[in-house]
């Protein structure tokens, strides 16, 4: 899931780049068994079933024998996070292996990509993203995905006493899974939150907020100075939800969220969390401190204005930096925060949602298997993590997967300092990739809702008809947040 660019999104205008309806959490909490996953009959796939043709000498710094002198076929999804990342990675496994690169940066993923498969001629490793993604239960039911075992349980690049799979977030493997097999490799840790300026809030004076009521309380300075409170990306009601559902869990805490994905006939209506969440947001535009005309921008739109000092905070993912790094300015000090506390919350302010994307694969039939599962247990070093974060300004799978020494730009360093403060105080809503229909609902009635055409106790009720009918499905009893 690399950009939430305008040609990246579907529909409802949720981008690839929307982990939350594209993976499970992040992490750093612990995640339910993947039992919803649909049983299909076949699926997966061997070395058998690729070219070793290009195996060479297997050794402890190069357990599947990659090589020398062999080539690789890379093909890389360019969307936000651009390609030049995975041209540094080719590059560098030129100069370790003596494996040369063919690259391919496209957004015509299944365009590009399904002919190759249908004919048993896929590339070797694949950054399968975008609007025109291959879908992952797809190939795997077609048994052309590898199962990713042999990359996971191989010895870590920087600890060889470790395995790679042992390196890595807790959780961000789960979006990956198809019948208990790891079959994608979620690469993209994303944060979930607000955004300010740290340079605005200097020359205001204004302190980040904590608590809901300081939030507020910004939001009526800024609007004094002539300017918003809270921006966000109208046309998308999808980021507003970043607000909404996580000001519900930090209210309530773990069970409201579970609640919710468990389709709880008191989801919404009935819940003291929901309701305060919703009445929350509902507050902010009842006392006109959203940005003017944000209701009907376009994601680019609201945070270029955003990046222009026309609101004092935004809702987005982690991906804000790079997507609006043109747009924004250079002494701008783009700063991260956890959503602020609403009265009696069981969270703490320094929980945060977060989740992995950005899948991944290697194809069954892949033509240079060692060579590609070598350059995906590459990809899990510190080194080849650190120039991903230089390269796309956002965070890797791998913990602590950024060297010490490498200057970050300032909104990627402040998730970096926000994922080690939240700690294991992480969270994750299952809904959106559980029951698309569902979250389309719930998006629907916070556009209404933010346009003051319908009250918190209407928005709830729309939300818990969704749960509802969603309950009625039979196929949703498969699903259990544990």
């Amino acid at each position: 899931m690399g950009s939430t660019s305008a040609e990246n999104r579907d529909a409802q205008g949720v981008g690839r780049r929307d982990l939350i309806k594209r993976s499970a959490a992040l992490g750093l909490v612990t995640v339910p068994t993947m039992s919803f996953l649909a049983a299909c009959a076949s699926g997966g796939g061997d070395d058998s079933s690729g070219g070793d043709a290009d195996k060479g000498t297997a050794s402890k710094t190069n357990p599947f024998g990659a090589k020398k002198g062999s080539k690789l076929d890379v093909v890389v999804f360019k969307g936000g996070y651009g390609d030049d990342y995975a041209k540094a990675w080719e590059a560098s496994f030129k100069k370790s292996n003596g494996i040369t690169s063919t690259h391919t940066g496209t957004q015509e993923i299944t365009g590009k990509l399904q002919p190759r498969f249908n004919a048993g001629n896929p590339p070797d490793i694949v950054d399968d993203s975008g609007a025109q993604q291959i879908k992952i239960d797809v190939l795997y039911k077609n048994g052309q995905l590898l199962d990713l075992a042999a990359v996971l349980d191989a010895p870590s690049v920087d600890d060889p006493s470790k395995k790679v799979r042992d390196t890595l977030i807790a959780g961000t493997l789960d979006p990956g899974v198809q019948e208990g097999k790891v079959v994608a490799l979620n690469y993209i840790y994303t944060v979930w939150g607000l955004w300010y300026s740290g340079k605005l809030f200097k020359e205001k004076g204004w302190t980040a907020p904590k608590t809901w009521d300081d939030f507020l309380a910004v939001c009526q300075q800024a609007k004094k100075a002539g300017i918003g409170g809270l921006a966000h990306q109208g046309k998308y009601p999808y980021y507003i939800n970043v607000a909404i559902m996580d000001l519900i869990a930090k209210k309530g805490g773990i069970d409201a969220v579970k609640a919710i994905d468990n389709l709880d006939s008191k989801a919404f209506v009935g819940s003291d969390a929901a309701q305060a969440g919703v009445e929350a947001i509902y507050e902010v535009v009842e006392k006109g401190l959203l940005m003017s005309g944000t209701n009907g921008l376009t994601h680019i739109e609201s945070q270029t204005r955003w990046n222009q000092y026309q609101a004092a905070f935004i809702t987005c993912g982690s991906w804000l930096e790079n997507e609006q790094l043109k747009q924004t300015p250079a002494d701008f000090e783009m700063t991260f925060l956890p959503m602020p506390l609403l009265d009696g919350s069981k969270m703490p302010f320094e929980a945060i949602r977060a989740g992995s994307g950005e899948p991944f694969i290697i194809p069954a039939k892949a033509g240079n298997l060692p060579g590609a599962k070598e350059f995906m247990r590459r990809m899990l070093s510190k080194e080849w993590s650190t120039s991903f974060a230089k390269e796309a300004n956002s965070l890797t799978i791998l913990k602590d997967g950024v060297d010490a020494s490498v200057k970050l730009r300032p909104g990627t360093q402040s998730t970096v300092e926000a994922s080690k403060a939240a700690g294991d105080n992480t969270f994750r809503y299952l809904y959106p990739d559980w029951y698309s229909e569902m979250d389309t609902s719930i998006q629907n009635a916070s556009n209404e809702l933010m346009a003051k055409r319908i009250q918190p106790k209407e928005w709830l009720k729309r939300c818990q008809a969704a749960v509802d009918k969603q309950a009625k499905d039979p196929a949703s009893k498969k699903n259990r947040h544990e």
